[in-house]
């Protein structure tokens, strides 16, 4: 009823005031969601809020992200591209500039500068821009939000986490416990999207009542829809049913709808098939309902930004409050918990409660906190705190309609965001409701927030040069002329690259050719037209080229760490008892690596023979009942290989390929194999023979001491890490 009441409040509102007064400025961010997830530009999620936004504001049909979340988030807060911030990659420092996973002090926050015009700021949401999870110091806080720039902050600083039960939450800059937090106490189940709205809402009627003489600038990041699919229940039931025609029916229906909207057009863009993913296989109501969860907390996020937007309509403030929704990246294919079969729920709980007190730190947690394990695997239905999977790519396809490839990739699929753009006191009359098709890039937030705050961006802070913004004010847009672009757009994101100038795009994936696309005419990516056009991709190749060599992307593979002296390393003869910190650790990430390890057990040698990571990424060797298992973990998802022990001496050989499969022999026996998926990212956690201190890898409960013996351990890594398809 809420989101109605505003919306009809709203429509009486609509000519601009161009009032003297600062605007506000509101920028929401959503979590792994695709371009025709939304109902104002094609989906059939229930998005009223969104929706009336568009309806009385601008549609951007050509905004880009960076395809991934952390270089997203950097690029939005600070203007730059992401590896001028430091943020080429994710939160690990790969040993170069451009790849540190934390925020450099060359570039400034939105936040940062706004203060200086006389904004208040807040921050609720996902963080993510940051190394330091945690803080033994105040020292290790350096950027958290309070440290660059926000007065307020409510959220995560890592970038994913059980819904129910959040991970490093933080409230200002002290971490807490979700189920112990005295200034937030859900009349219903703690769910983190309620709380990120709950504080949006909160901040604006605080500031109203405090500080109602400054304007103030905002930053709502949202971690739905990123896995784990979770959702309330009465949310889930909204969309029972709805999915049940299957993946490529329901991309049909959402083009369609797409072409009368006008977000995209019919002589540029077709409609390619789904992969396969579960409809014809026993696991096809399984796959409905991750769905049907993904779609309930899409809306649900709706739902908090419905009394956000009344909120500001209440106090008087929505008139002139720049309010901005966009997307991180695109739909996520990533395999999240979605190998293999899983286990039903256990009729009741068979592990010790957490208690409330106690702060969650795991990406992926072992258990809830009365004592359930989490579940993963095909058959586990997603929604409540004991599950925690993804949807797979079938759904991702579905999402990023009618665009090739998924988060991670800057194909079109990887990097088309909505943008919706709301302002009533600073757009001309007769625009409201329409769409510009220019293109646009995460780049111009900070432009347009100096723009319309009349602020001003450093050159320099504290005796440090501060880099150039790249971005144009998106403002002429919204007096219904054409943003200034004075150089094209460009991504790199884990070797995979492109630029866009005007019509023209150039793209391409990690180690792979350039491919050159006319948008105007194939925004489906479809027709390769570089054979034809060779002059243009000499072109556009050389004008990346001095992007990437003056933007601290060069040389393209360092995501992978090939700078730190351990990746040069390949070899690693290891003792009982040895430890390696993990600069020191094997880099594994994207690599083909093998394990020998000679070891002699009895009927009763149980423990760990080796493990480095944790419990989002790593592999260990190690024995428990009777056999000998290989487990590797990636994004949280393990897979295991056993074989059967023997008393005696034991000569076993691990192996995990750059494509993902694992393998196990033991003595003369035969080989046992498996797949999982290319490690990604090199394990948070070190490296340890005979015991794992750290986060398990494995299903064991830490240190799990080997007590048998350890007569060596060599691990050995191959050349130069392959190709990722």
């Amino acid at each position: 009823m809420q989101r109605l009441l505003w919306m009809g409040c709203l429509c009486l509102s609509v000519t601009p005031l161009f009032a003297a007064a600062k605007p506000n400025i509101v920028i929401v961010l959503s979590d792994d969601m695709g371009f025709s997830d939304i109902g104002c530009y094609g989906g059939e999620i229930a998005t009223p809020t969104l929706d009336g936004l568009a309806k009385n504001g601008l549609r951007f049909t050509q905004f880009y992200n960076t395809a991934r979340c952390c270089p997203t988030r950097a690029s939005l807060l600070t203007g730059l591209y992401p590896h001028q911030a430091g943020m080429g990659h994710m939160t690990d420092d790969r040993g170069h500039d451009g790849y540190r996973g934390d925020l450099n002090r060359q570039c400034v926050t939105i936040a940062e500068v706004l203060r200086p015009a006389g904004y208040r700021t807040y921050m609720t949401g996902k963080w993510h821009v940051t190394k330091n999870l945690s803080a033994k110091t105040e020292a290790d806080k350096h950027n958290w939000p309070l440290q660059r720039g926000f007065d307020r902050f409510y959220g995560t600083v890592i970038g994913g986490g059980s819904f129910w039960d959040p991970s490093f939450l933080t409230r200002d800059n002290t971490q807490v416990s979700a189920f112990a937090d005295p200034e937030y106490r859900p009349t219903e189940s703690y769910y983190y999207t309620d709380a990120i709205s709950e504080h949006a809402v909160r901040y604006v009627r605080d500031h109203k009542a405090k500080h109602s003489d400054q304007p103030f600038f905002m930053y709502v990041a949202y971690t739905a829809a990123h896995w784990p699919m979770h959702a309330h229940e009465k949310d889930i039931a909204k969309y029972k049913g709805r999915y049940t025609a299957g993946y490529q029916s329901i991309r049909e229906a959402r083009y369609e709808r797409m072409l009368k909207l006008g977000v995209v057009r019919q002589d540029a863009t077709t409609v390619t098939p789904v992969p396969k993913g579960e409809r014809d296989t026993p696991h096809w109501e399984w796959d409905e309902r991750n769905m049907e969860v993904f779609a309930a907390m899409v809306d649900r996020m709706d739902q908090g930004l419905g009394r956000l937007v009344a909120t500001l309509q209440e106090t008087g403030q929505l008139d002139n409050t720049l309010f901005c929704y966009l997307q991180d990246n695109g739909g996520c294919a990533e395999n999240m918990g979605r190998n293999g079969v899983g286990k039903p729920r256990d009729e009741q709980a068979t592990l010790a409660a957490i208690p409330a007190t106690e702060l969650q730190t795991a990406l992926v947690p072992k258990q809830t906190r009365d004592g359930y394990p989490v579940r993963q695997g095909k058959g586990v239905m997603a929604g409540g705190p004991d599950t925690y999977t993804g949807y797979g790519e079938a759904w991702a396809a579905v999402s990023n309609t009618p665009f090739r490839e998924y988060k991670h990739w800057v194909h079109e699929g990887g990097i088309s965001t909505p943008l919706i753009v709301h302002w009533p006191a600073g757009t001309v009359k007769g625009l409201q409701g329409t769409l510009t098709h220019d293109p646009g890039h995460l780049v111009d937030l900070m432009a347009t927030c100096v723009d319309v705050a009349g602020a001003k961006y450093p050159q320099e802070v504290a005796g440090q040069t501060i880099k150039p913004m790249r971005g144009t004010s998106l403002r002429p847009a919204l007096e219904g002329q054409s943003p200034v672009r004075k150089e094209p757009i460009f991504w790199e994101h884990e070797g995979n690259r492109a630029i866009r100038d005007g019509r023209w795009k150039l793209v391409a994936k990690e180690n792979q050719p350039w491919e050159l696309y006319d948008i105007d005419t194939d925004r489906s990516e479809q027709h390769d037209l570089a054979a034809l056009h060779a002059d243009k991709v000499r072109d556009l190749a050389a004008k990346w080229e001095a992007y990437a060599a003056g933007s601290d992307v060069l040389p393209v593979g360092m995501w992978r760490g090939l700078a730190n002296a351990a990746s040069l390393k390949r070899s690693f003869e290891l003792t009982a008892g040895q430890k390696l910190a993990k600069k020191d650790a094997p880099q594994i990430q994207g690599r083909t690596f093998t394990i020998a390890a000679d070891f002699t057990v009895d009927k009763n040698t149980r423990g760990v023979i080796v493990a480095h990571g944790g419990t989002a990424h790593g592999y260990a060797l190690y024995v428990a009942d009777g056999k000998l298992s290989f487990v590797v973990r990636r994004g949280g998802e393990s897979v295991s290989l056993h074989q059967n022990l023997t008393p005696g001496k034991q000569q076993a050989h691990a192996a995990f390929t750059a494509r993902g499969q694992l393998t196990l022999k033991l003595n003369d026996g035969m080989a046992t194999q498996s797949d999982l998926g290319t490690l990604l990212q090199m394990p948070a956690d070190g490296l340890q023979v005979g015991r794992d201190d750290a986060g398990c890898v494995g299903p064991y409960d830490g240190p799990n001491p080997f007590n048998g013996t350890i007569h060596s351990v060599r691990i050995h890594l191959a050349d130069v890490p392959a190709t990722r398809k």
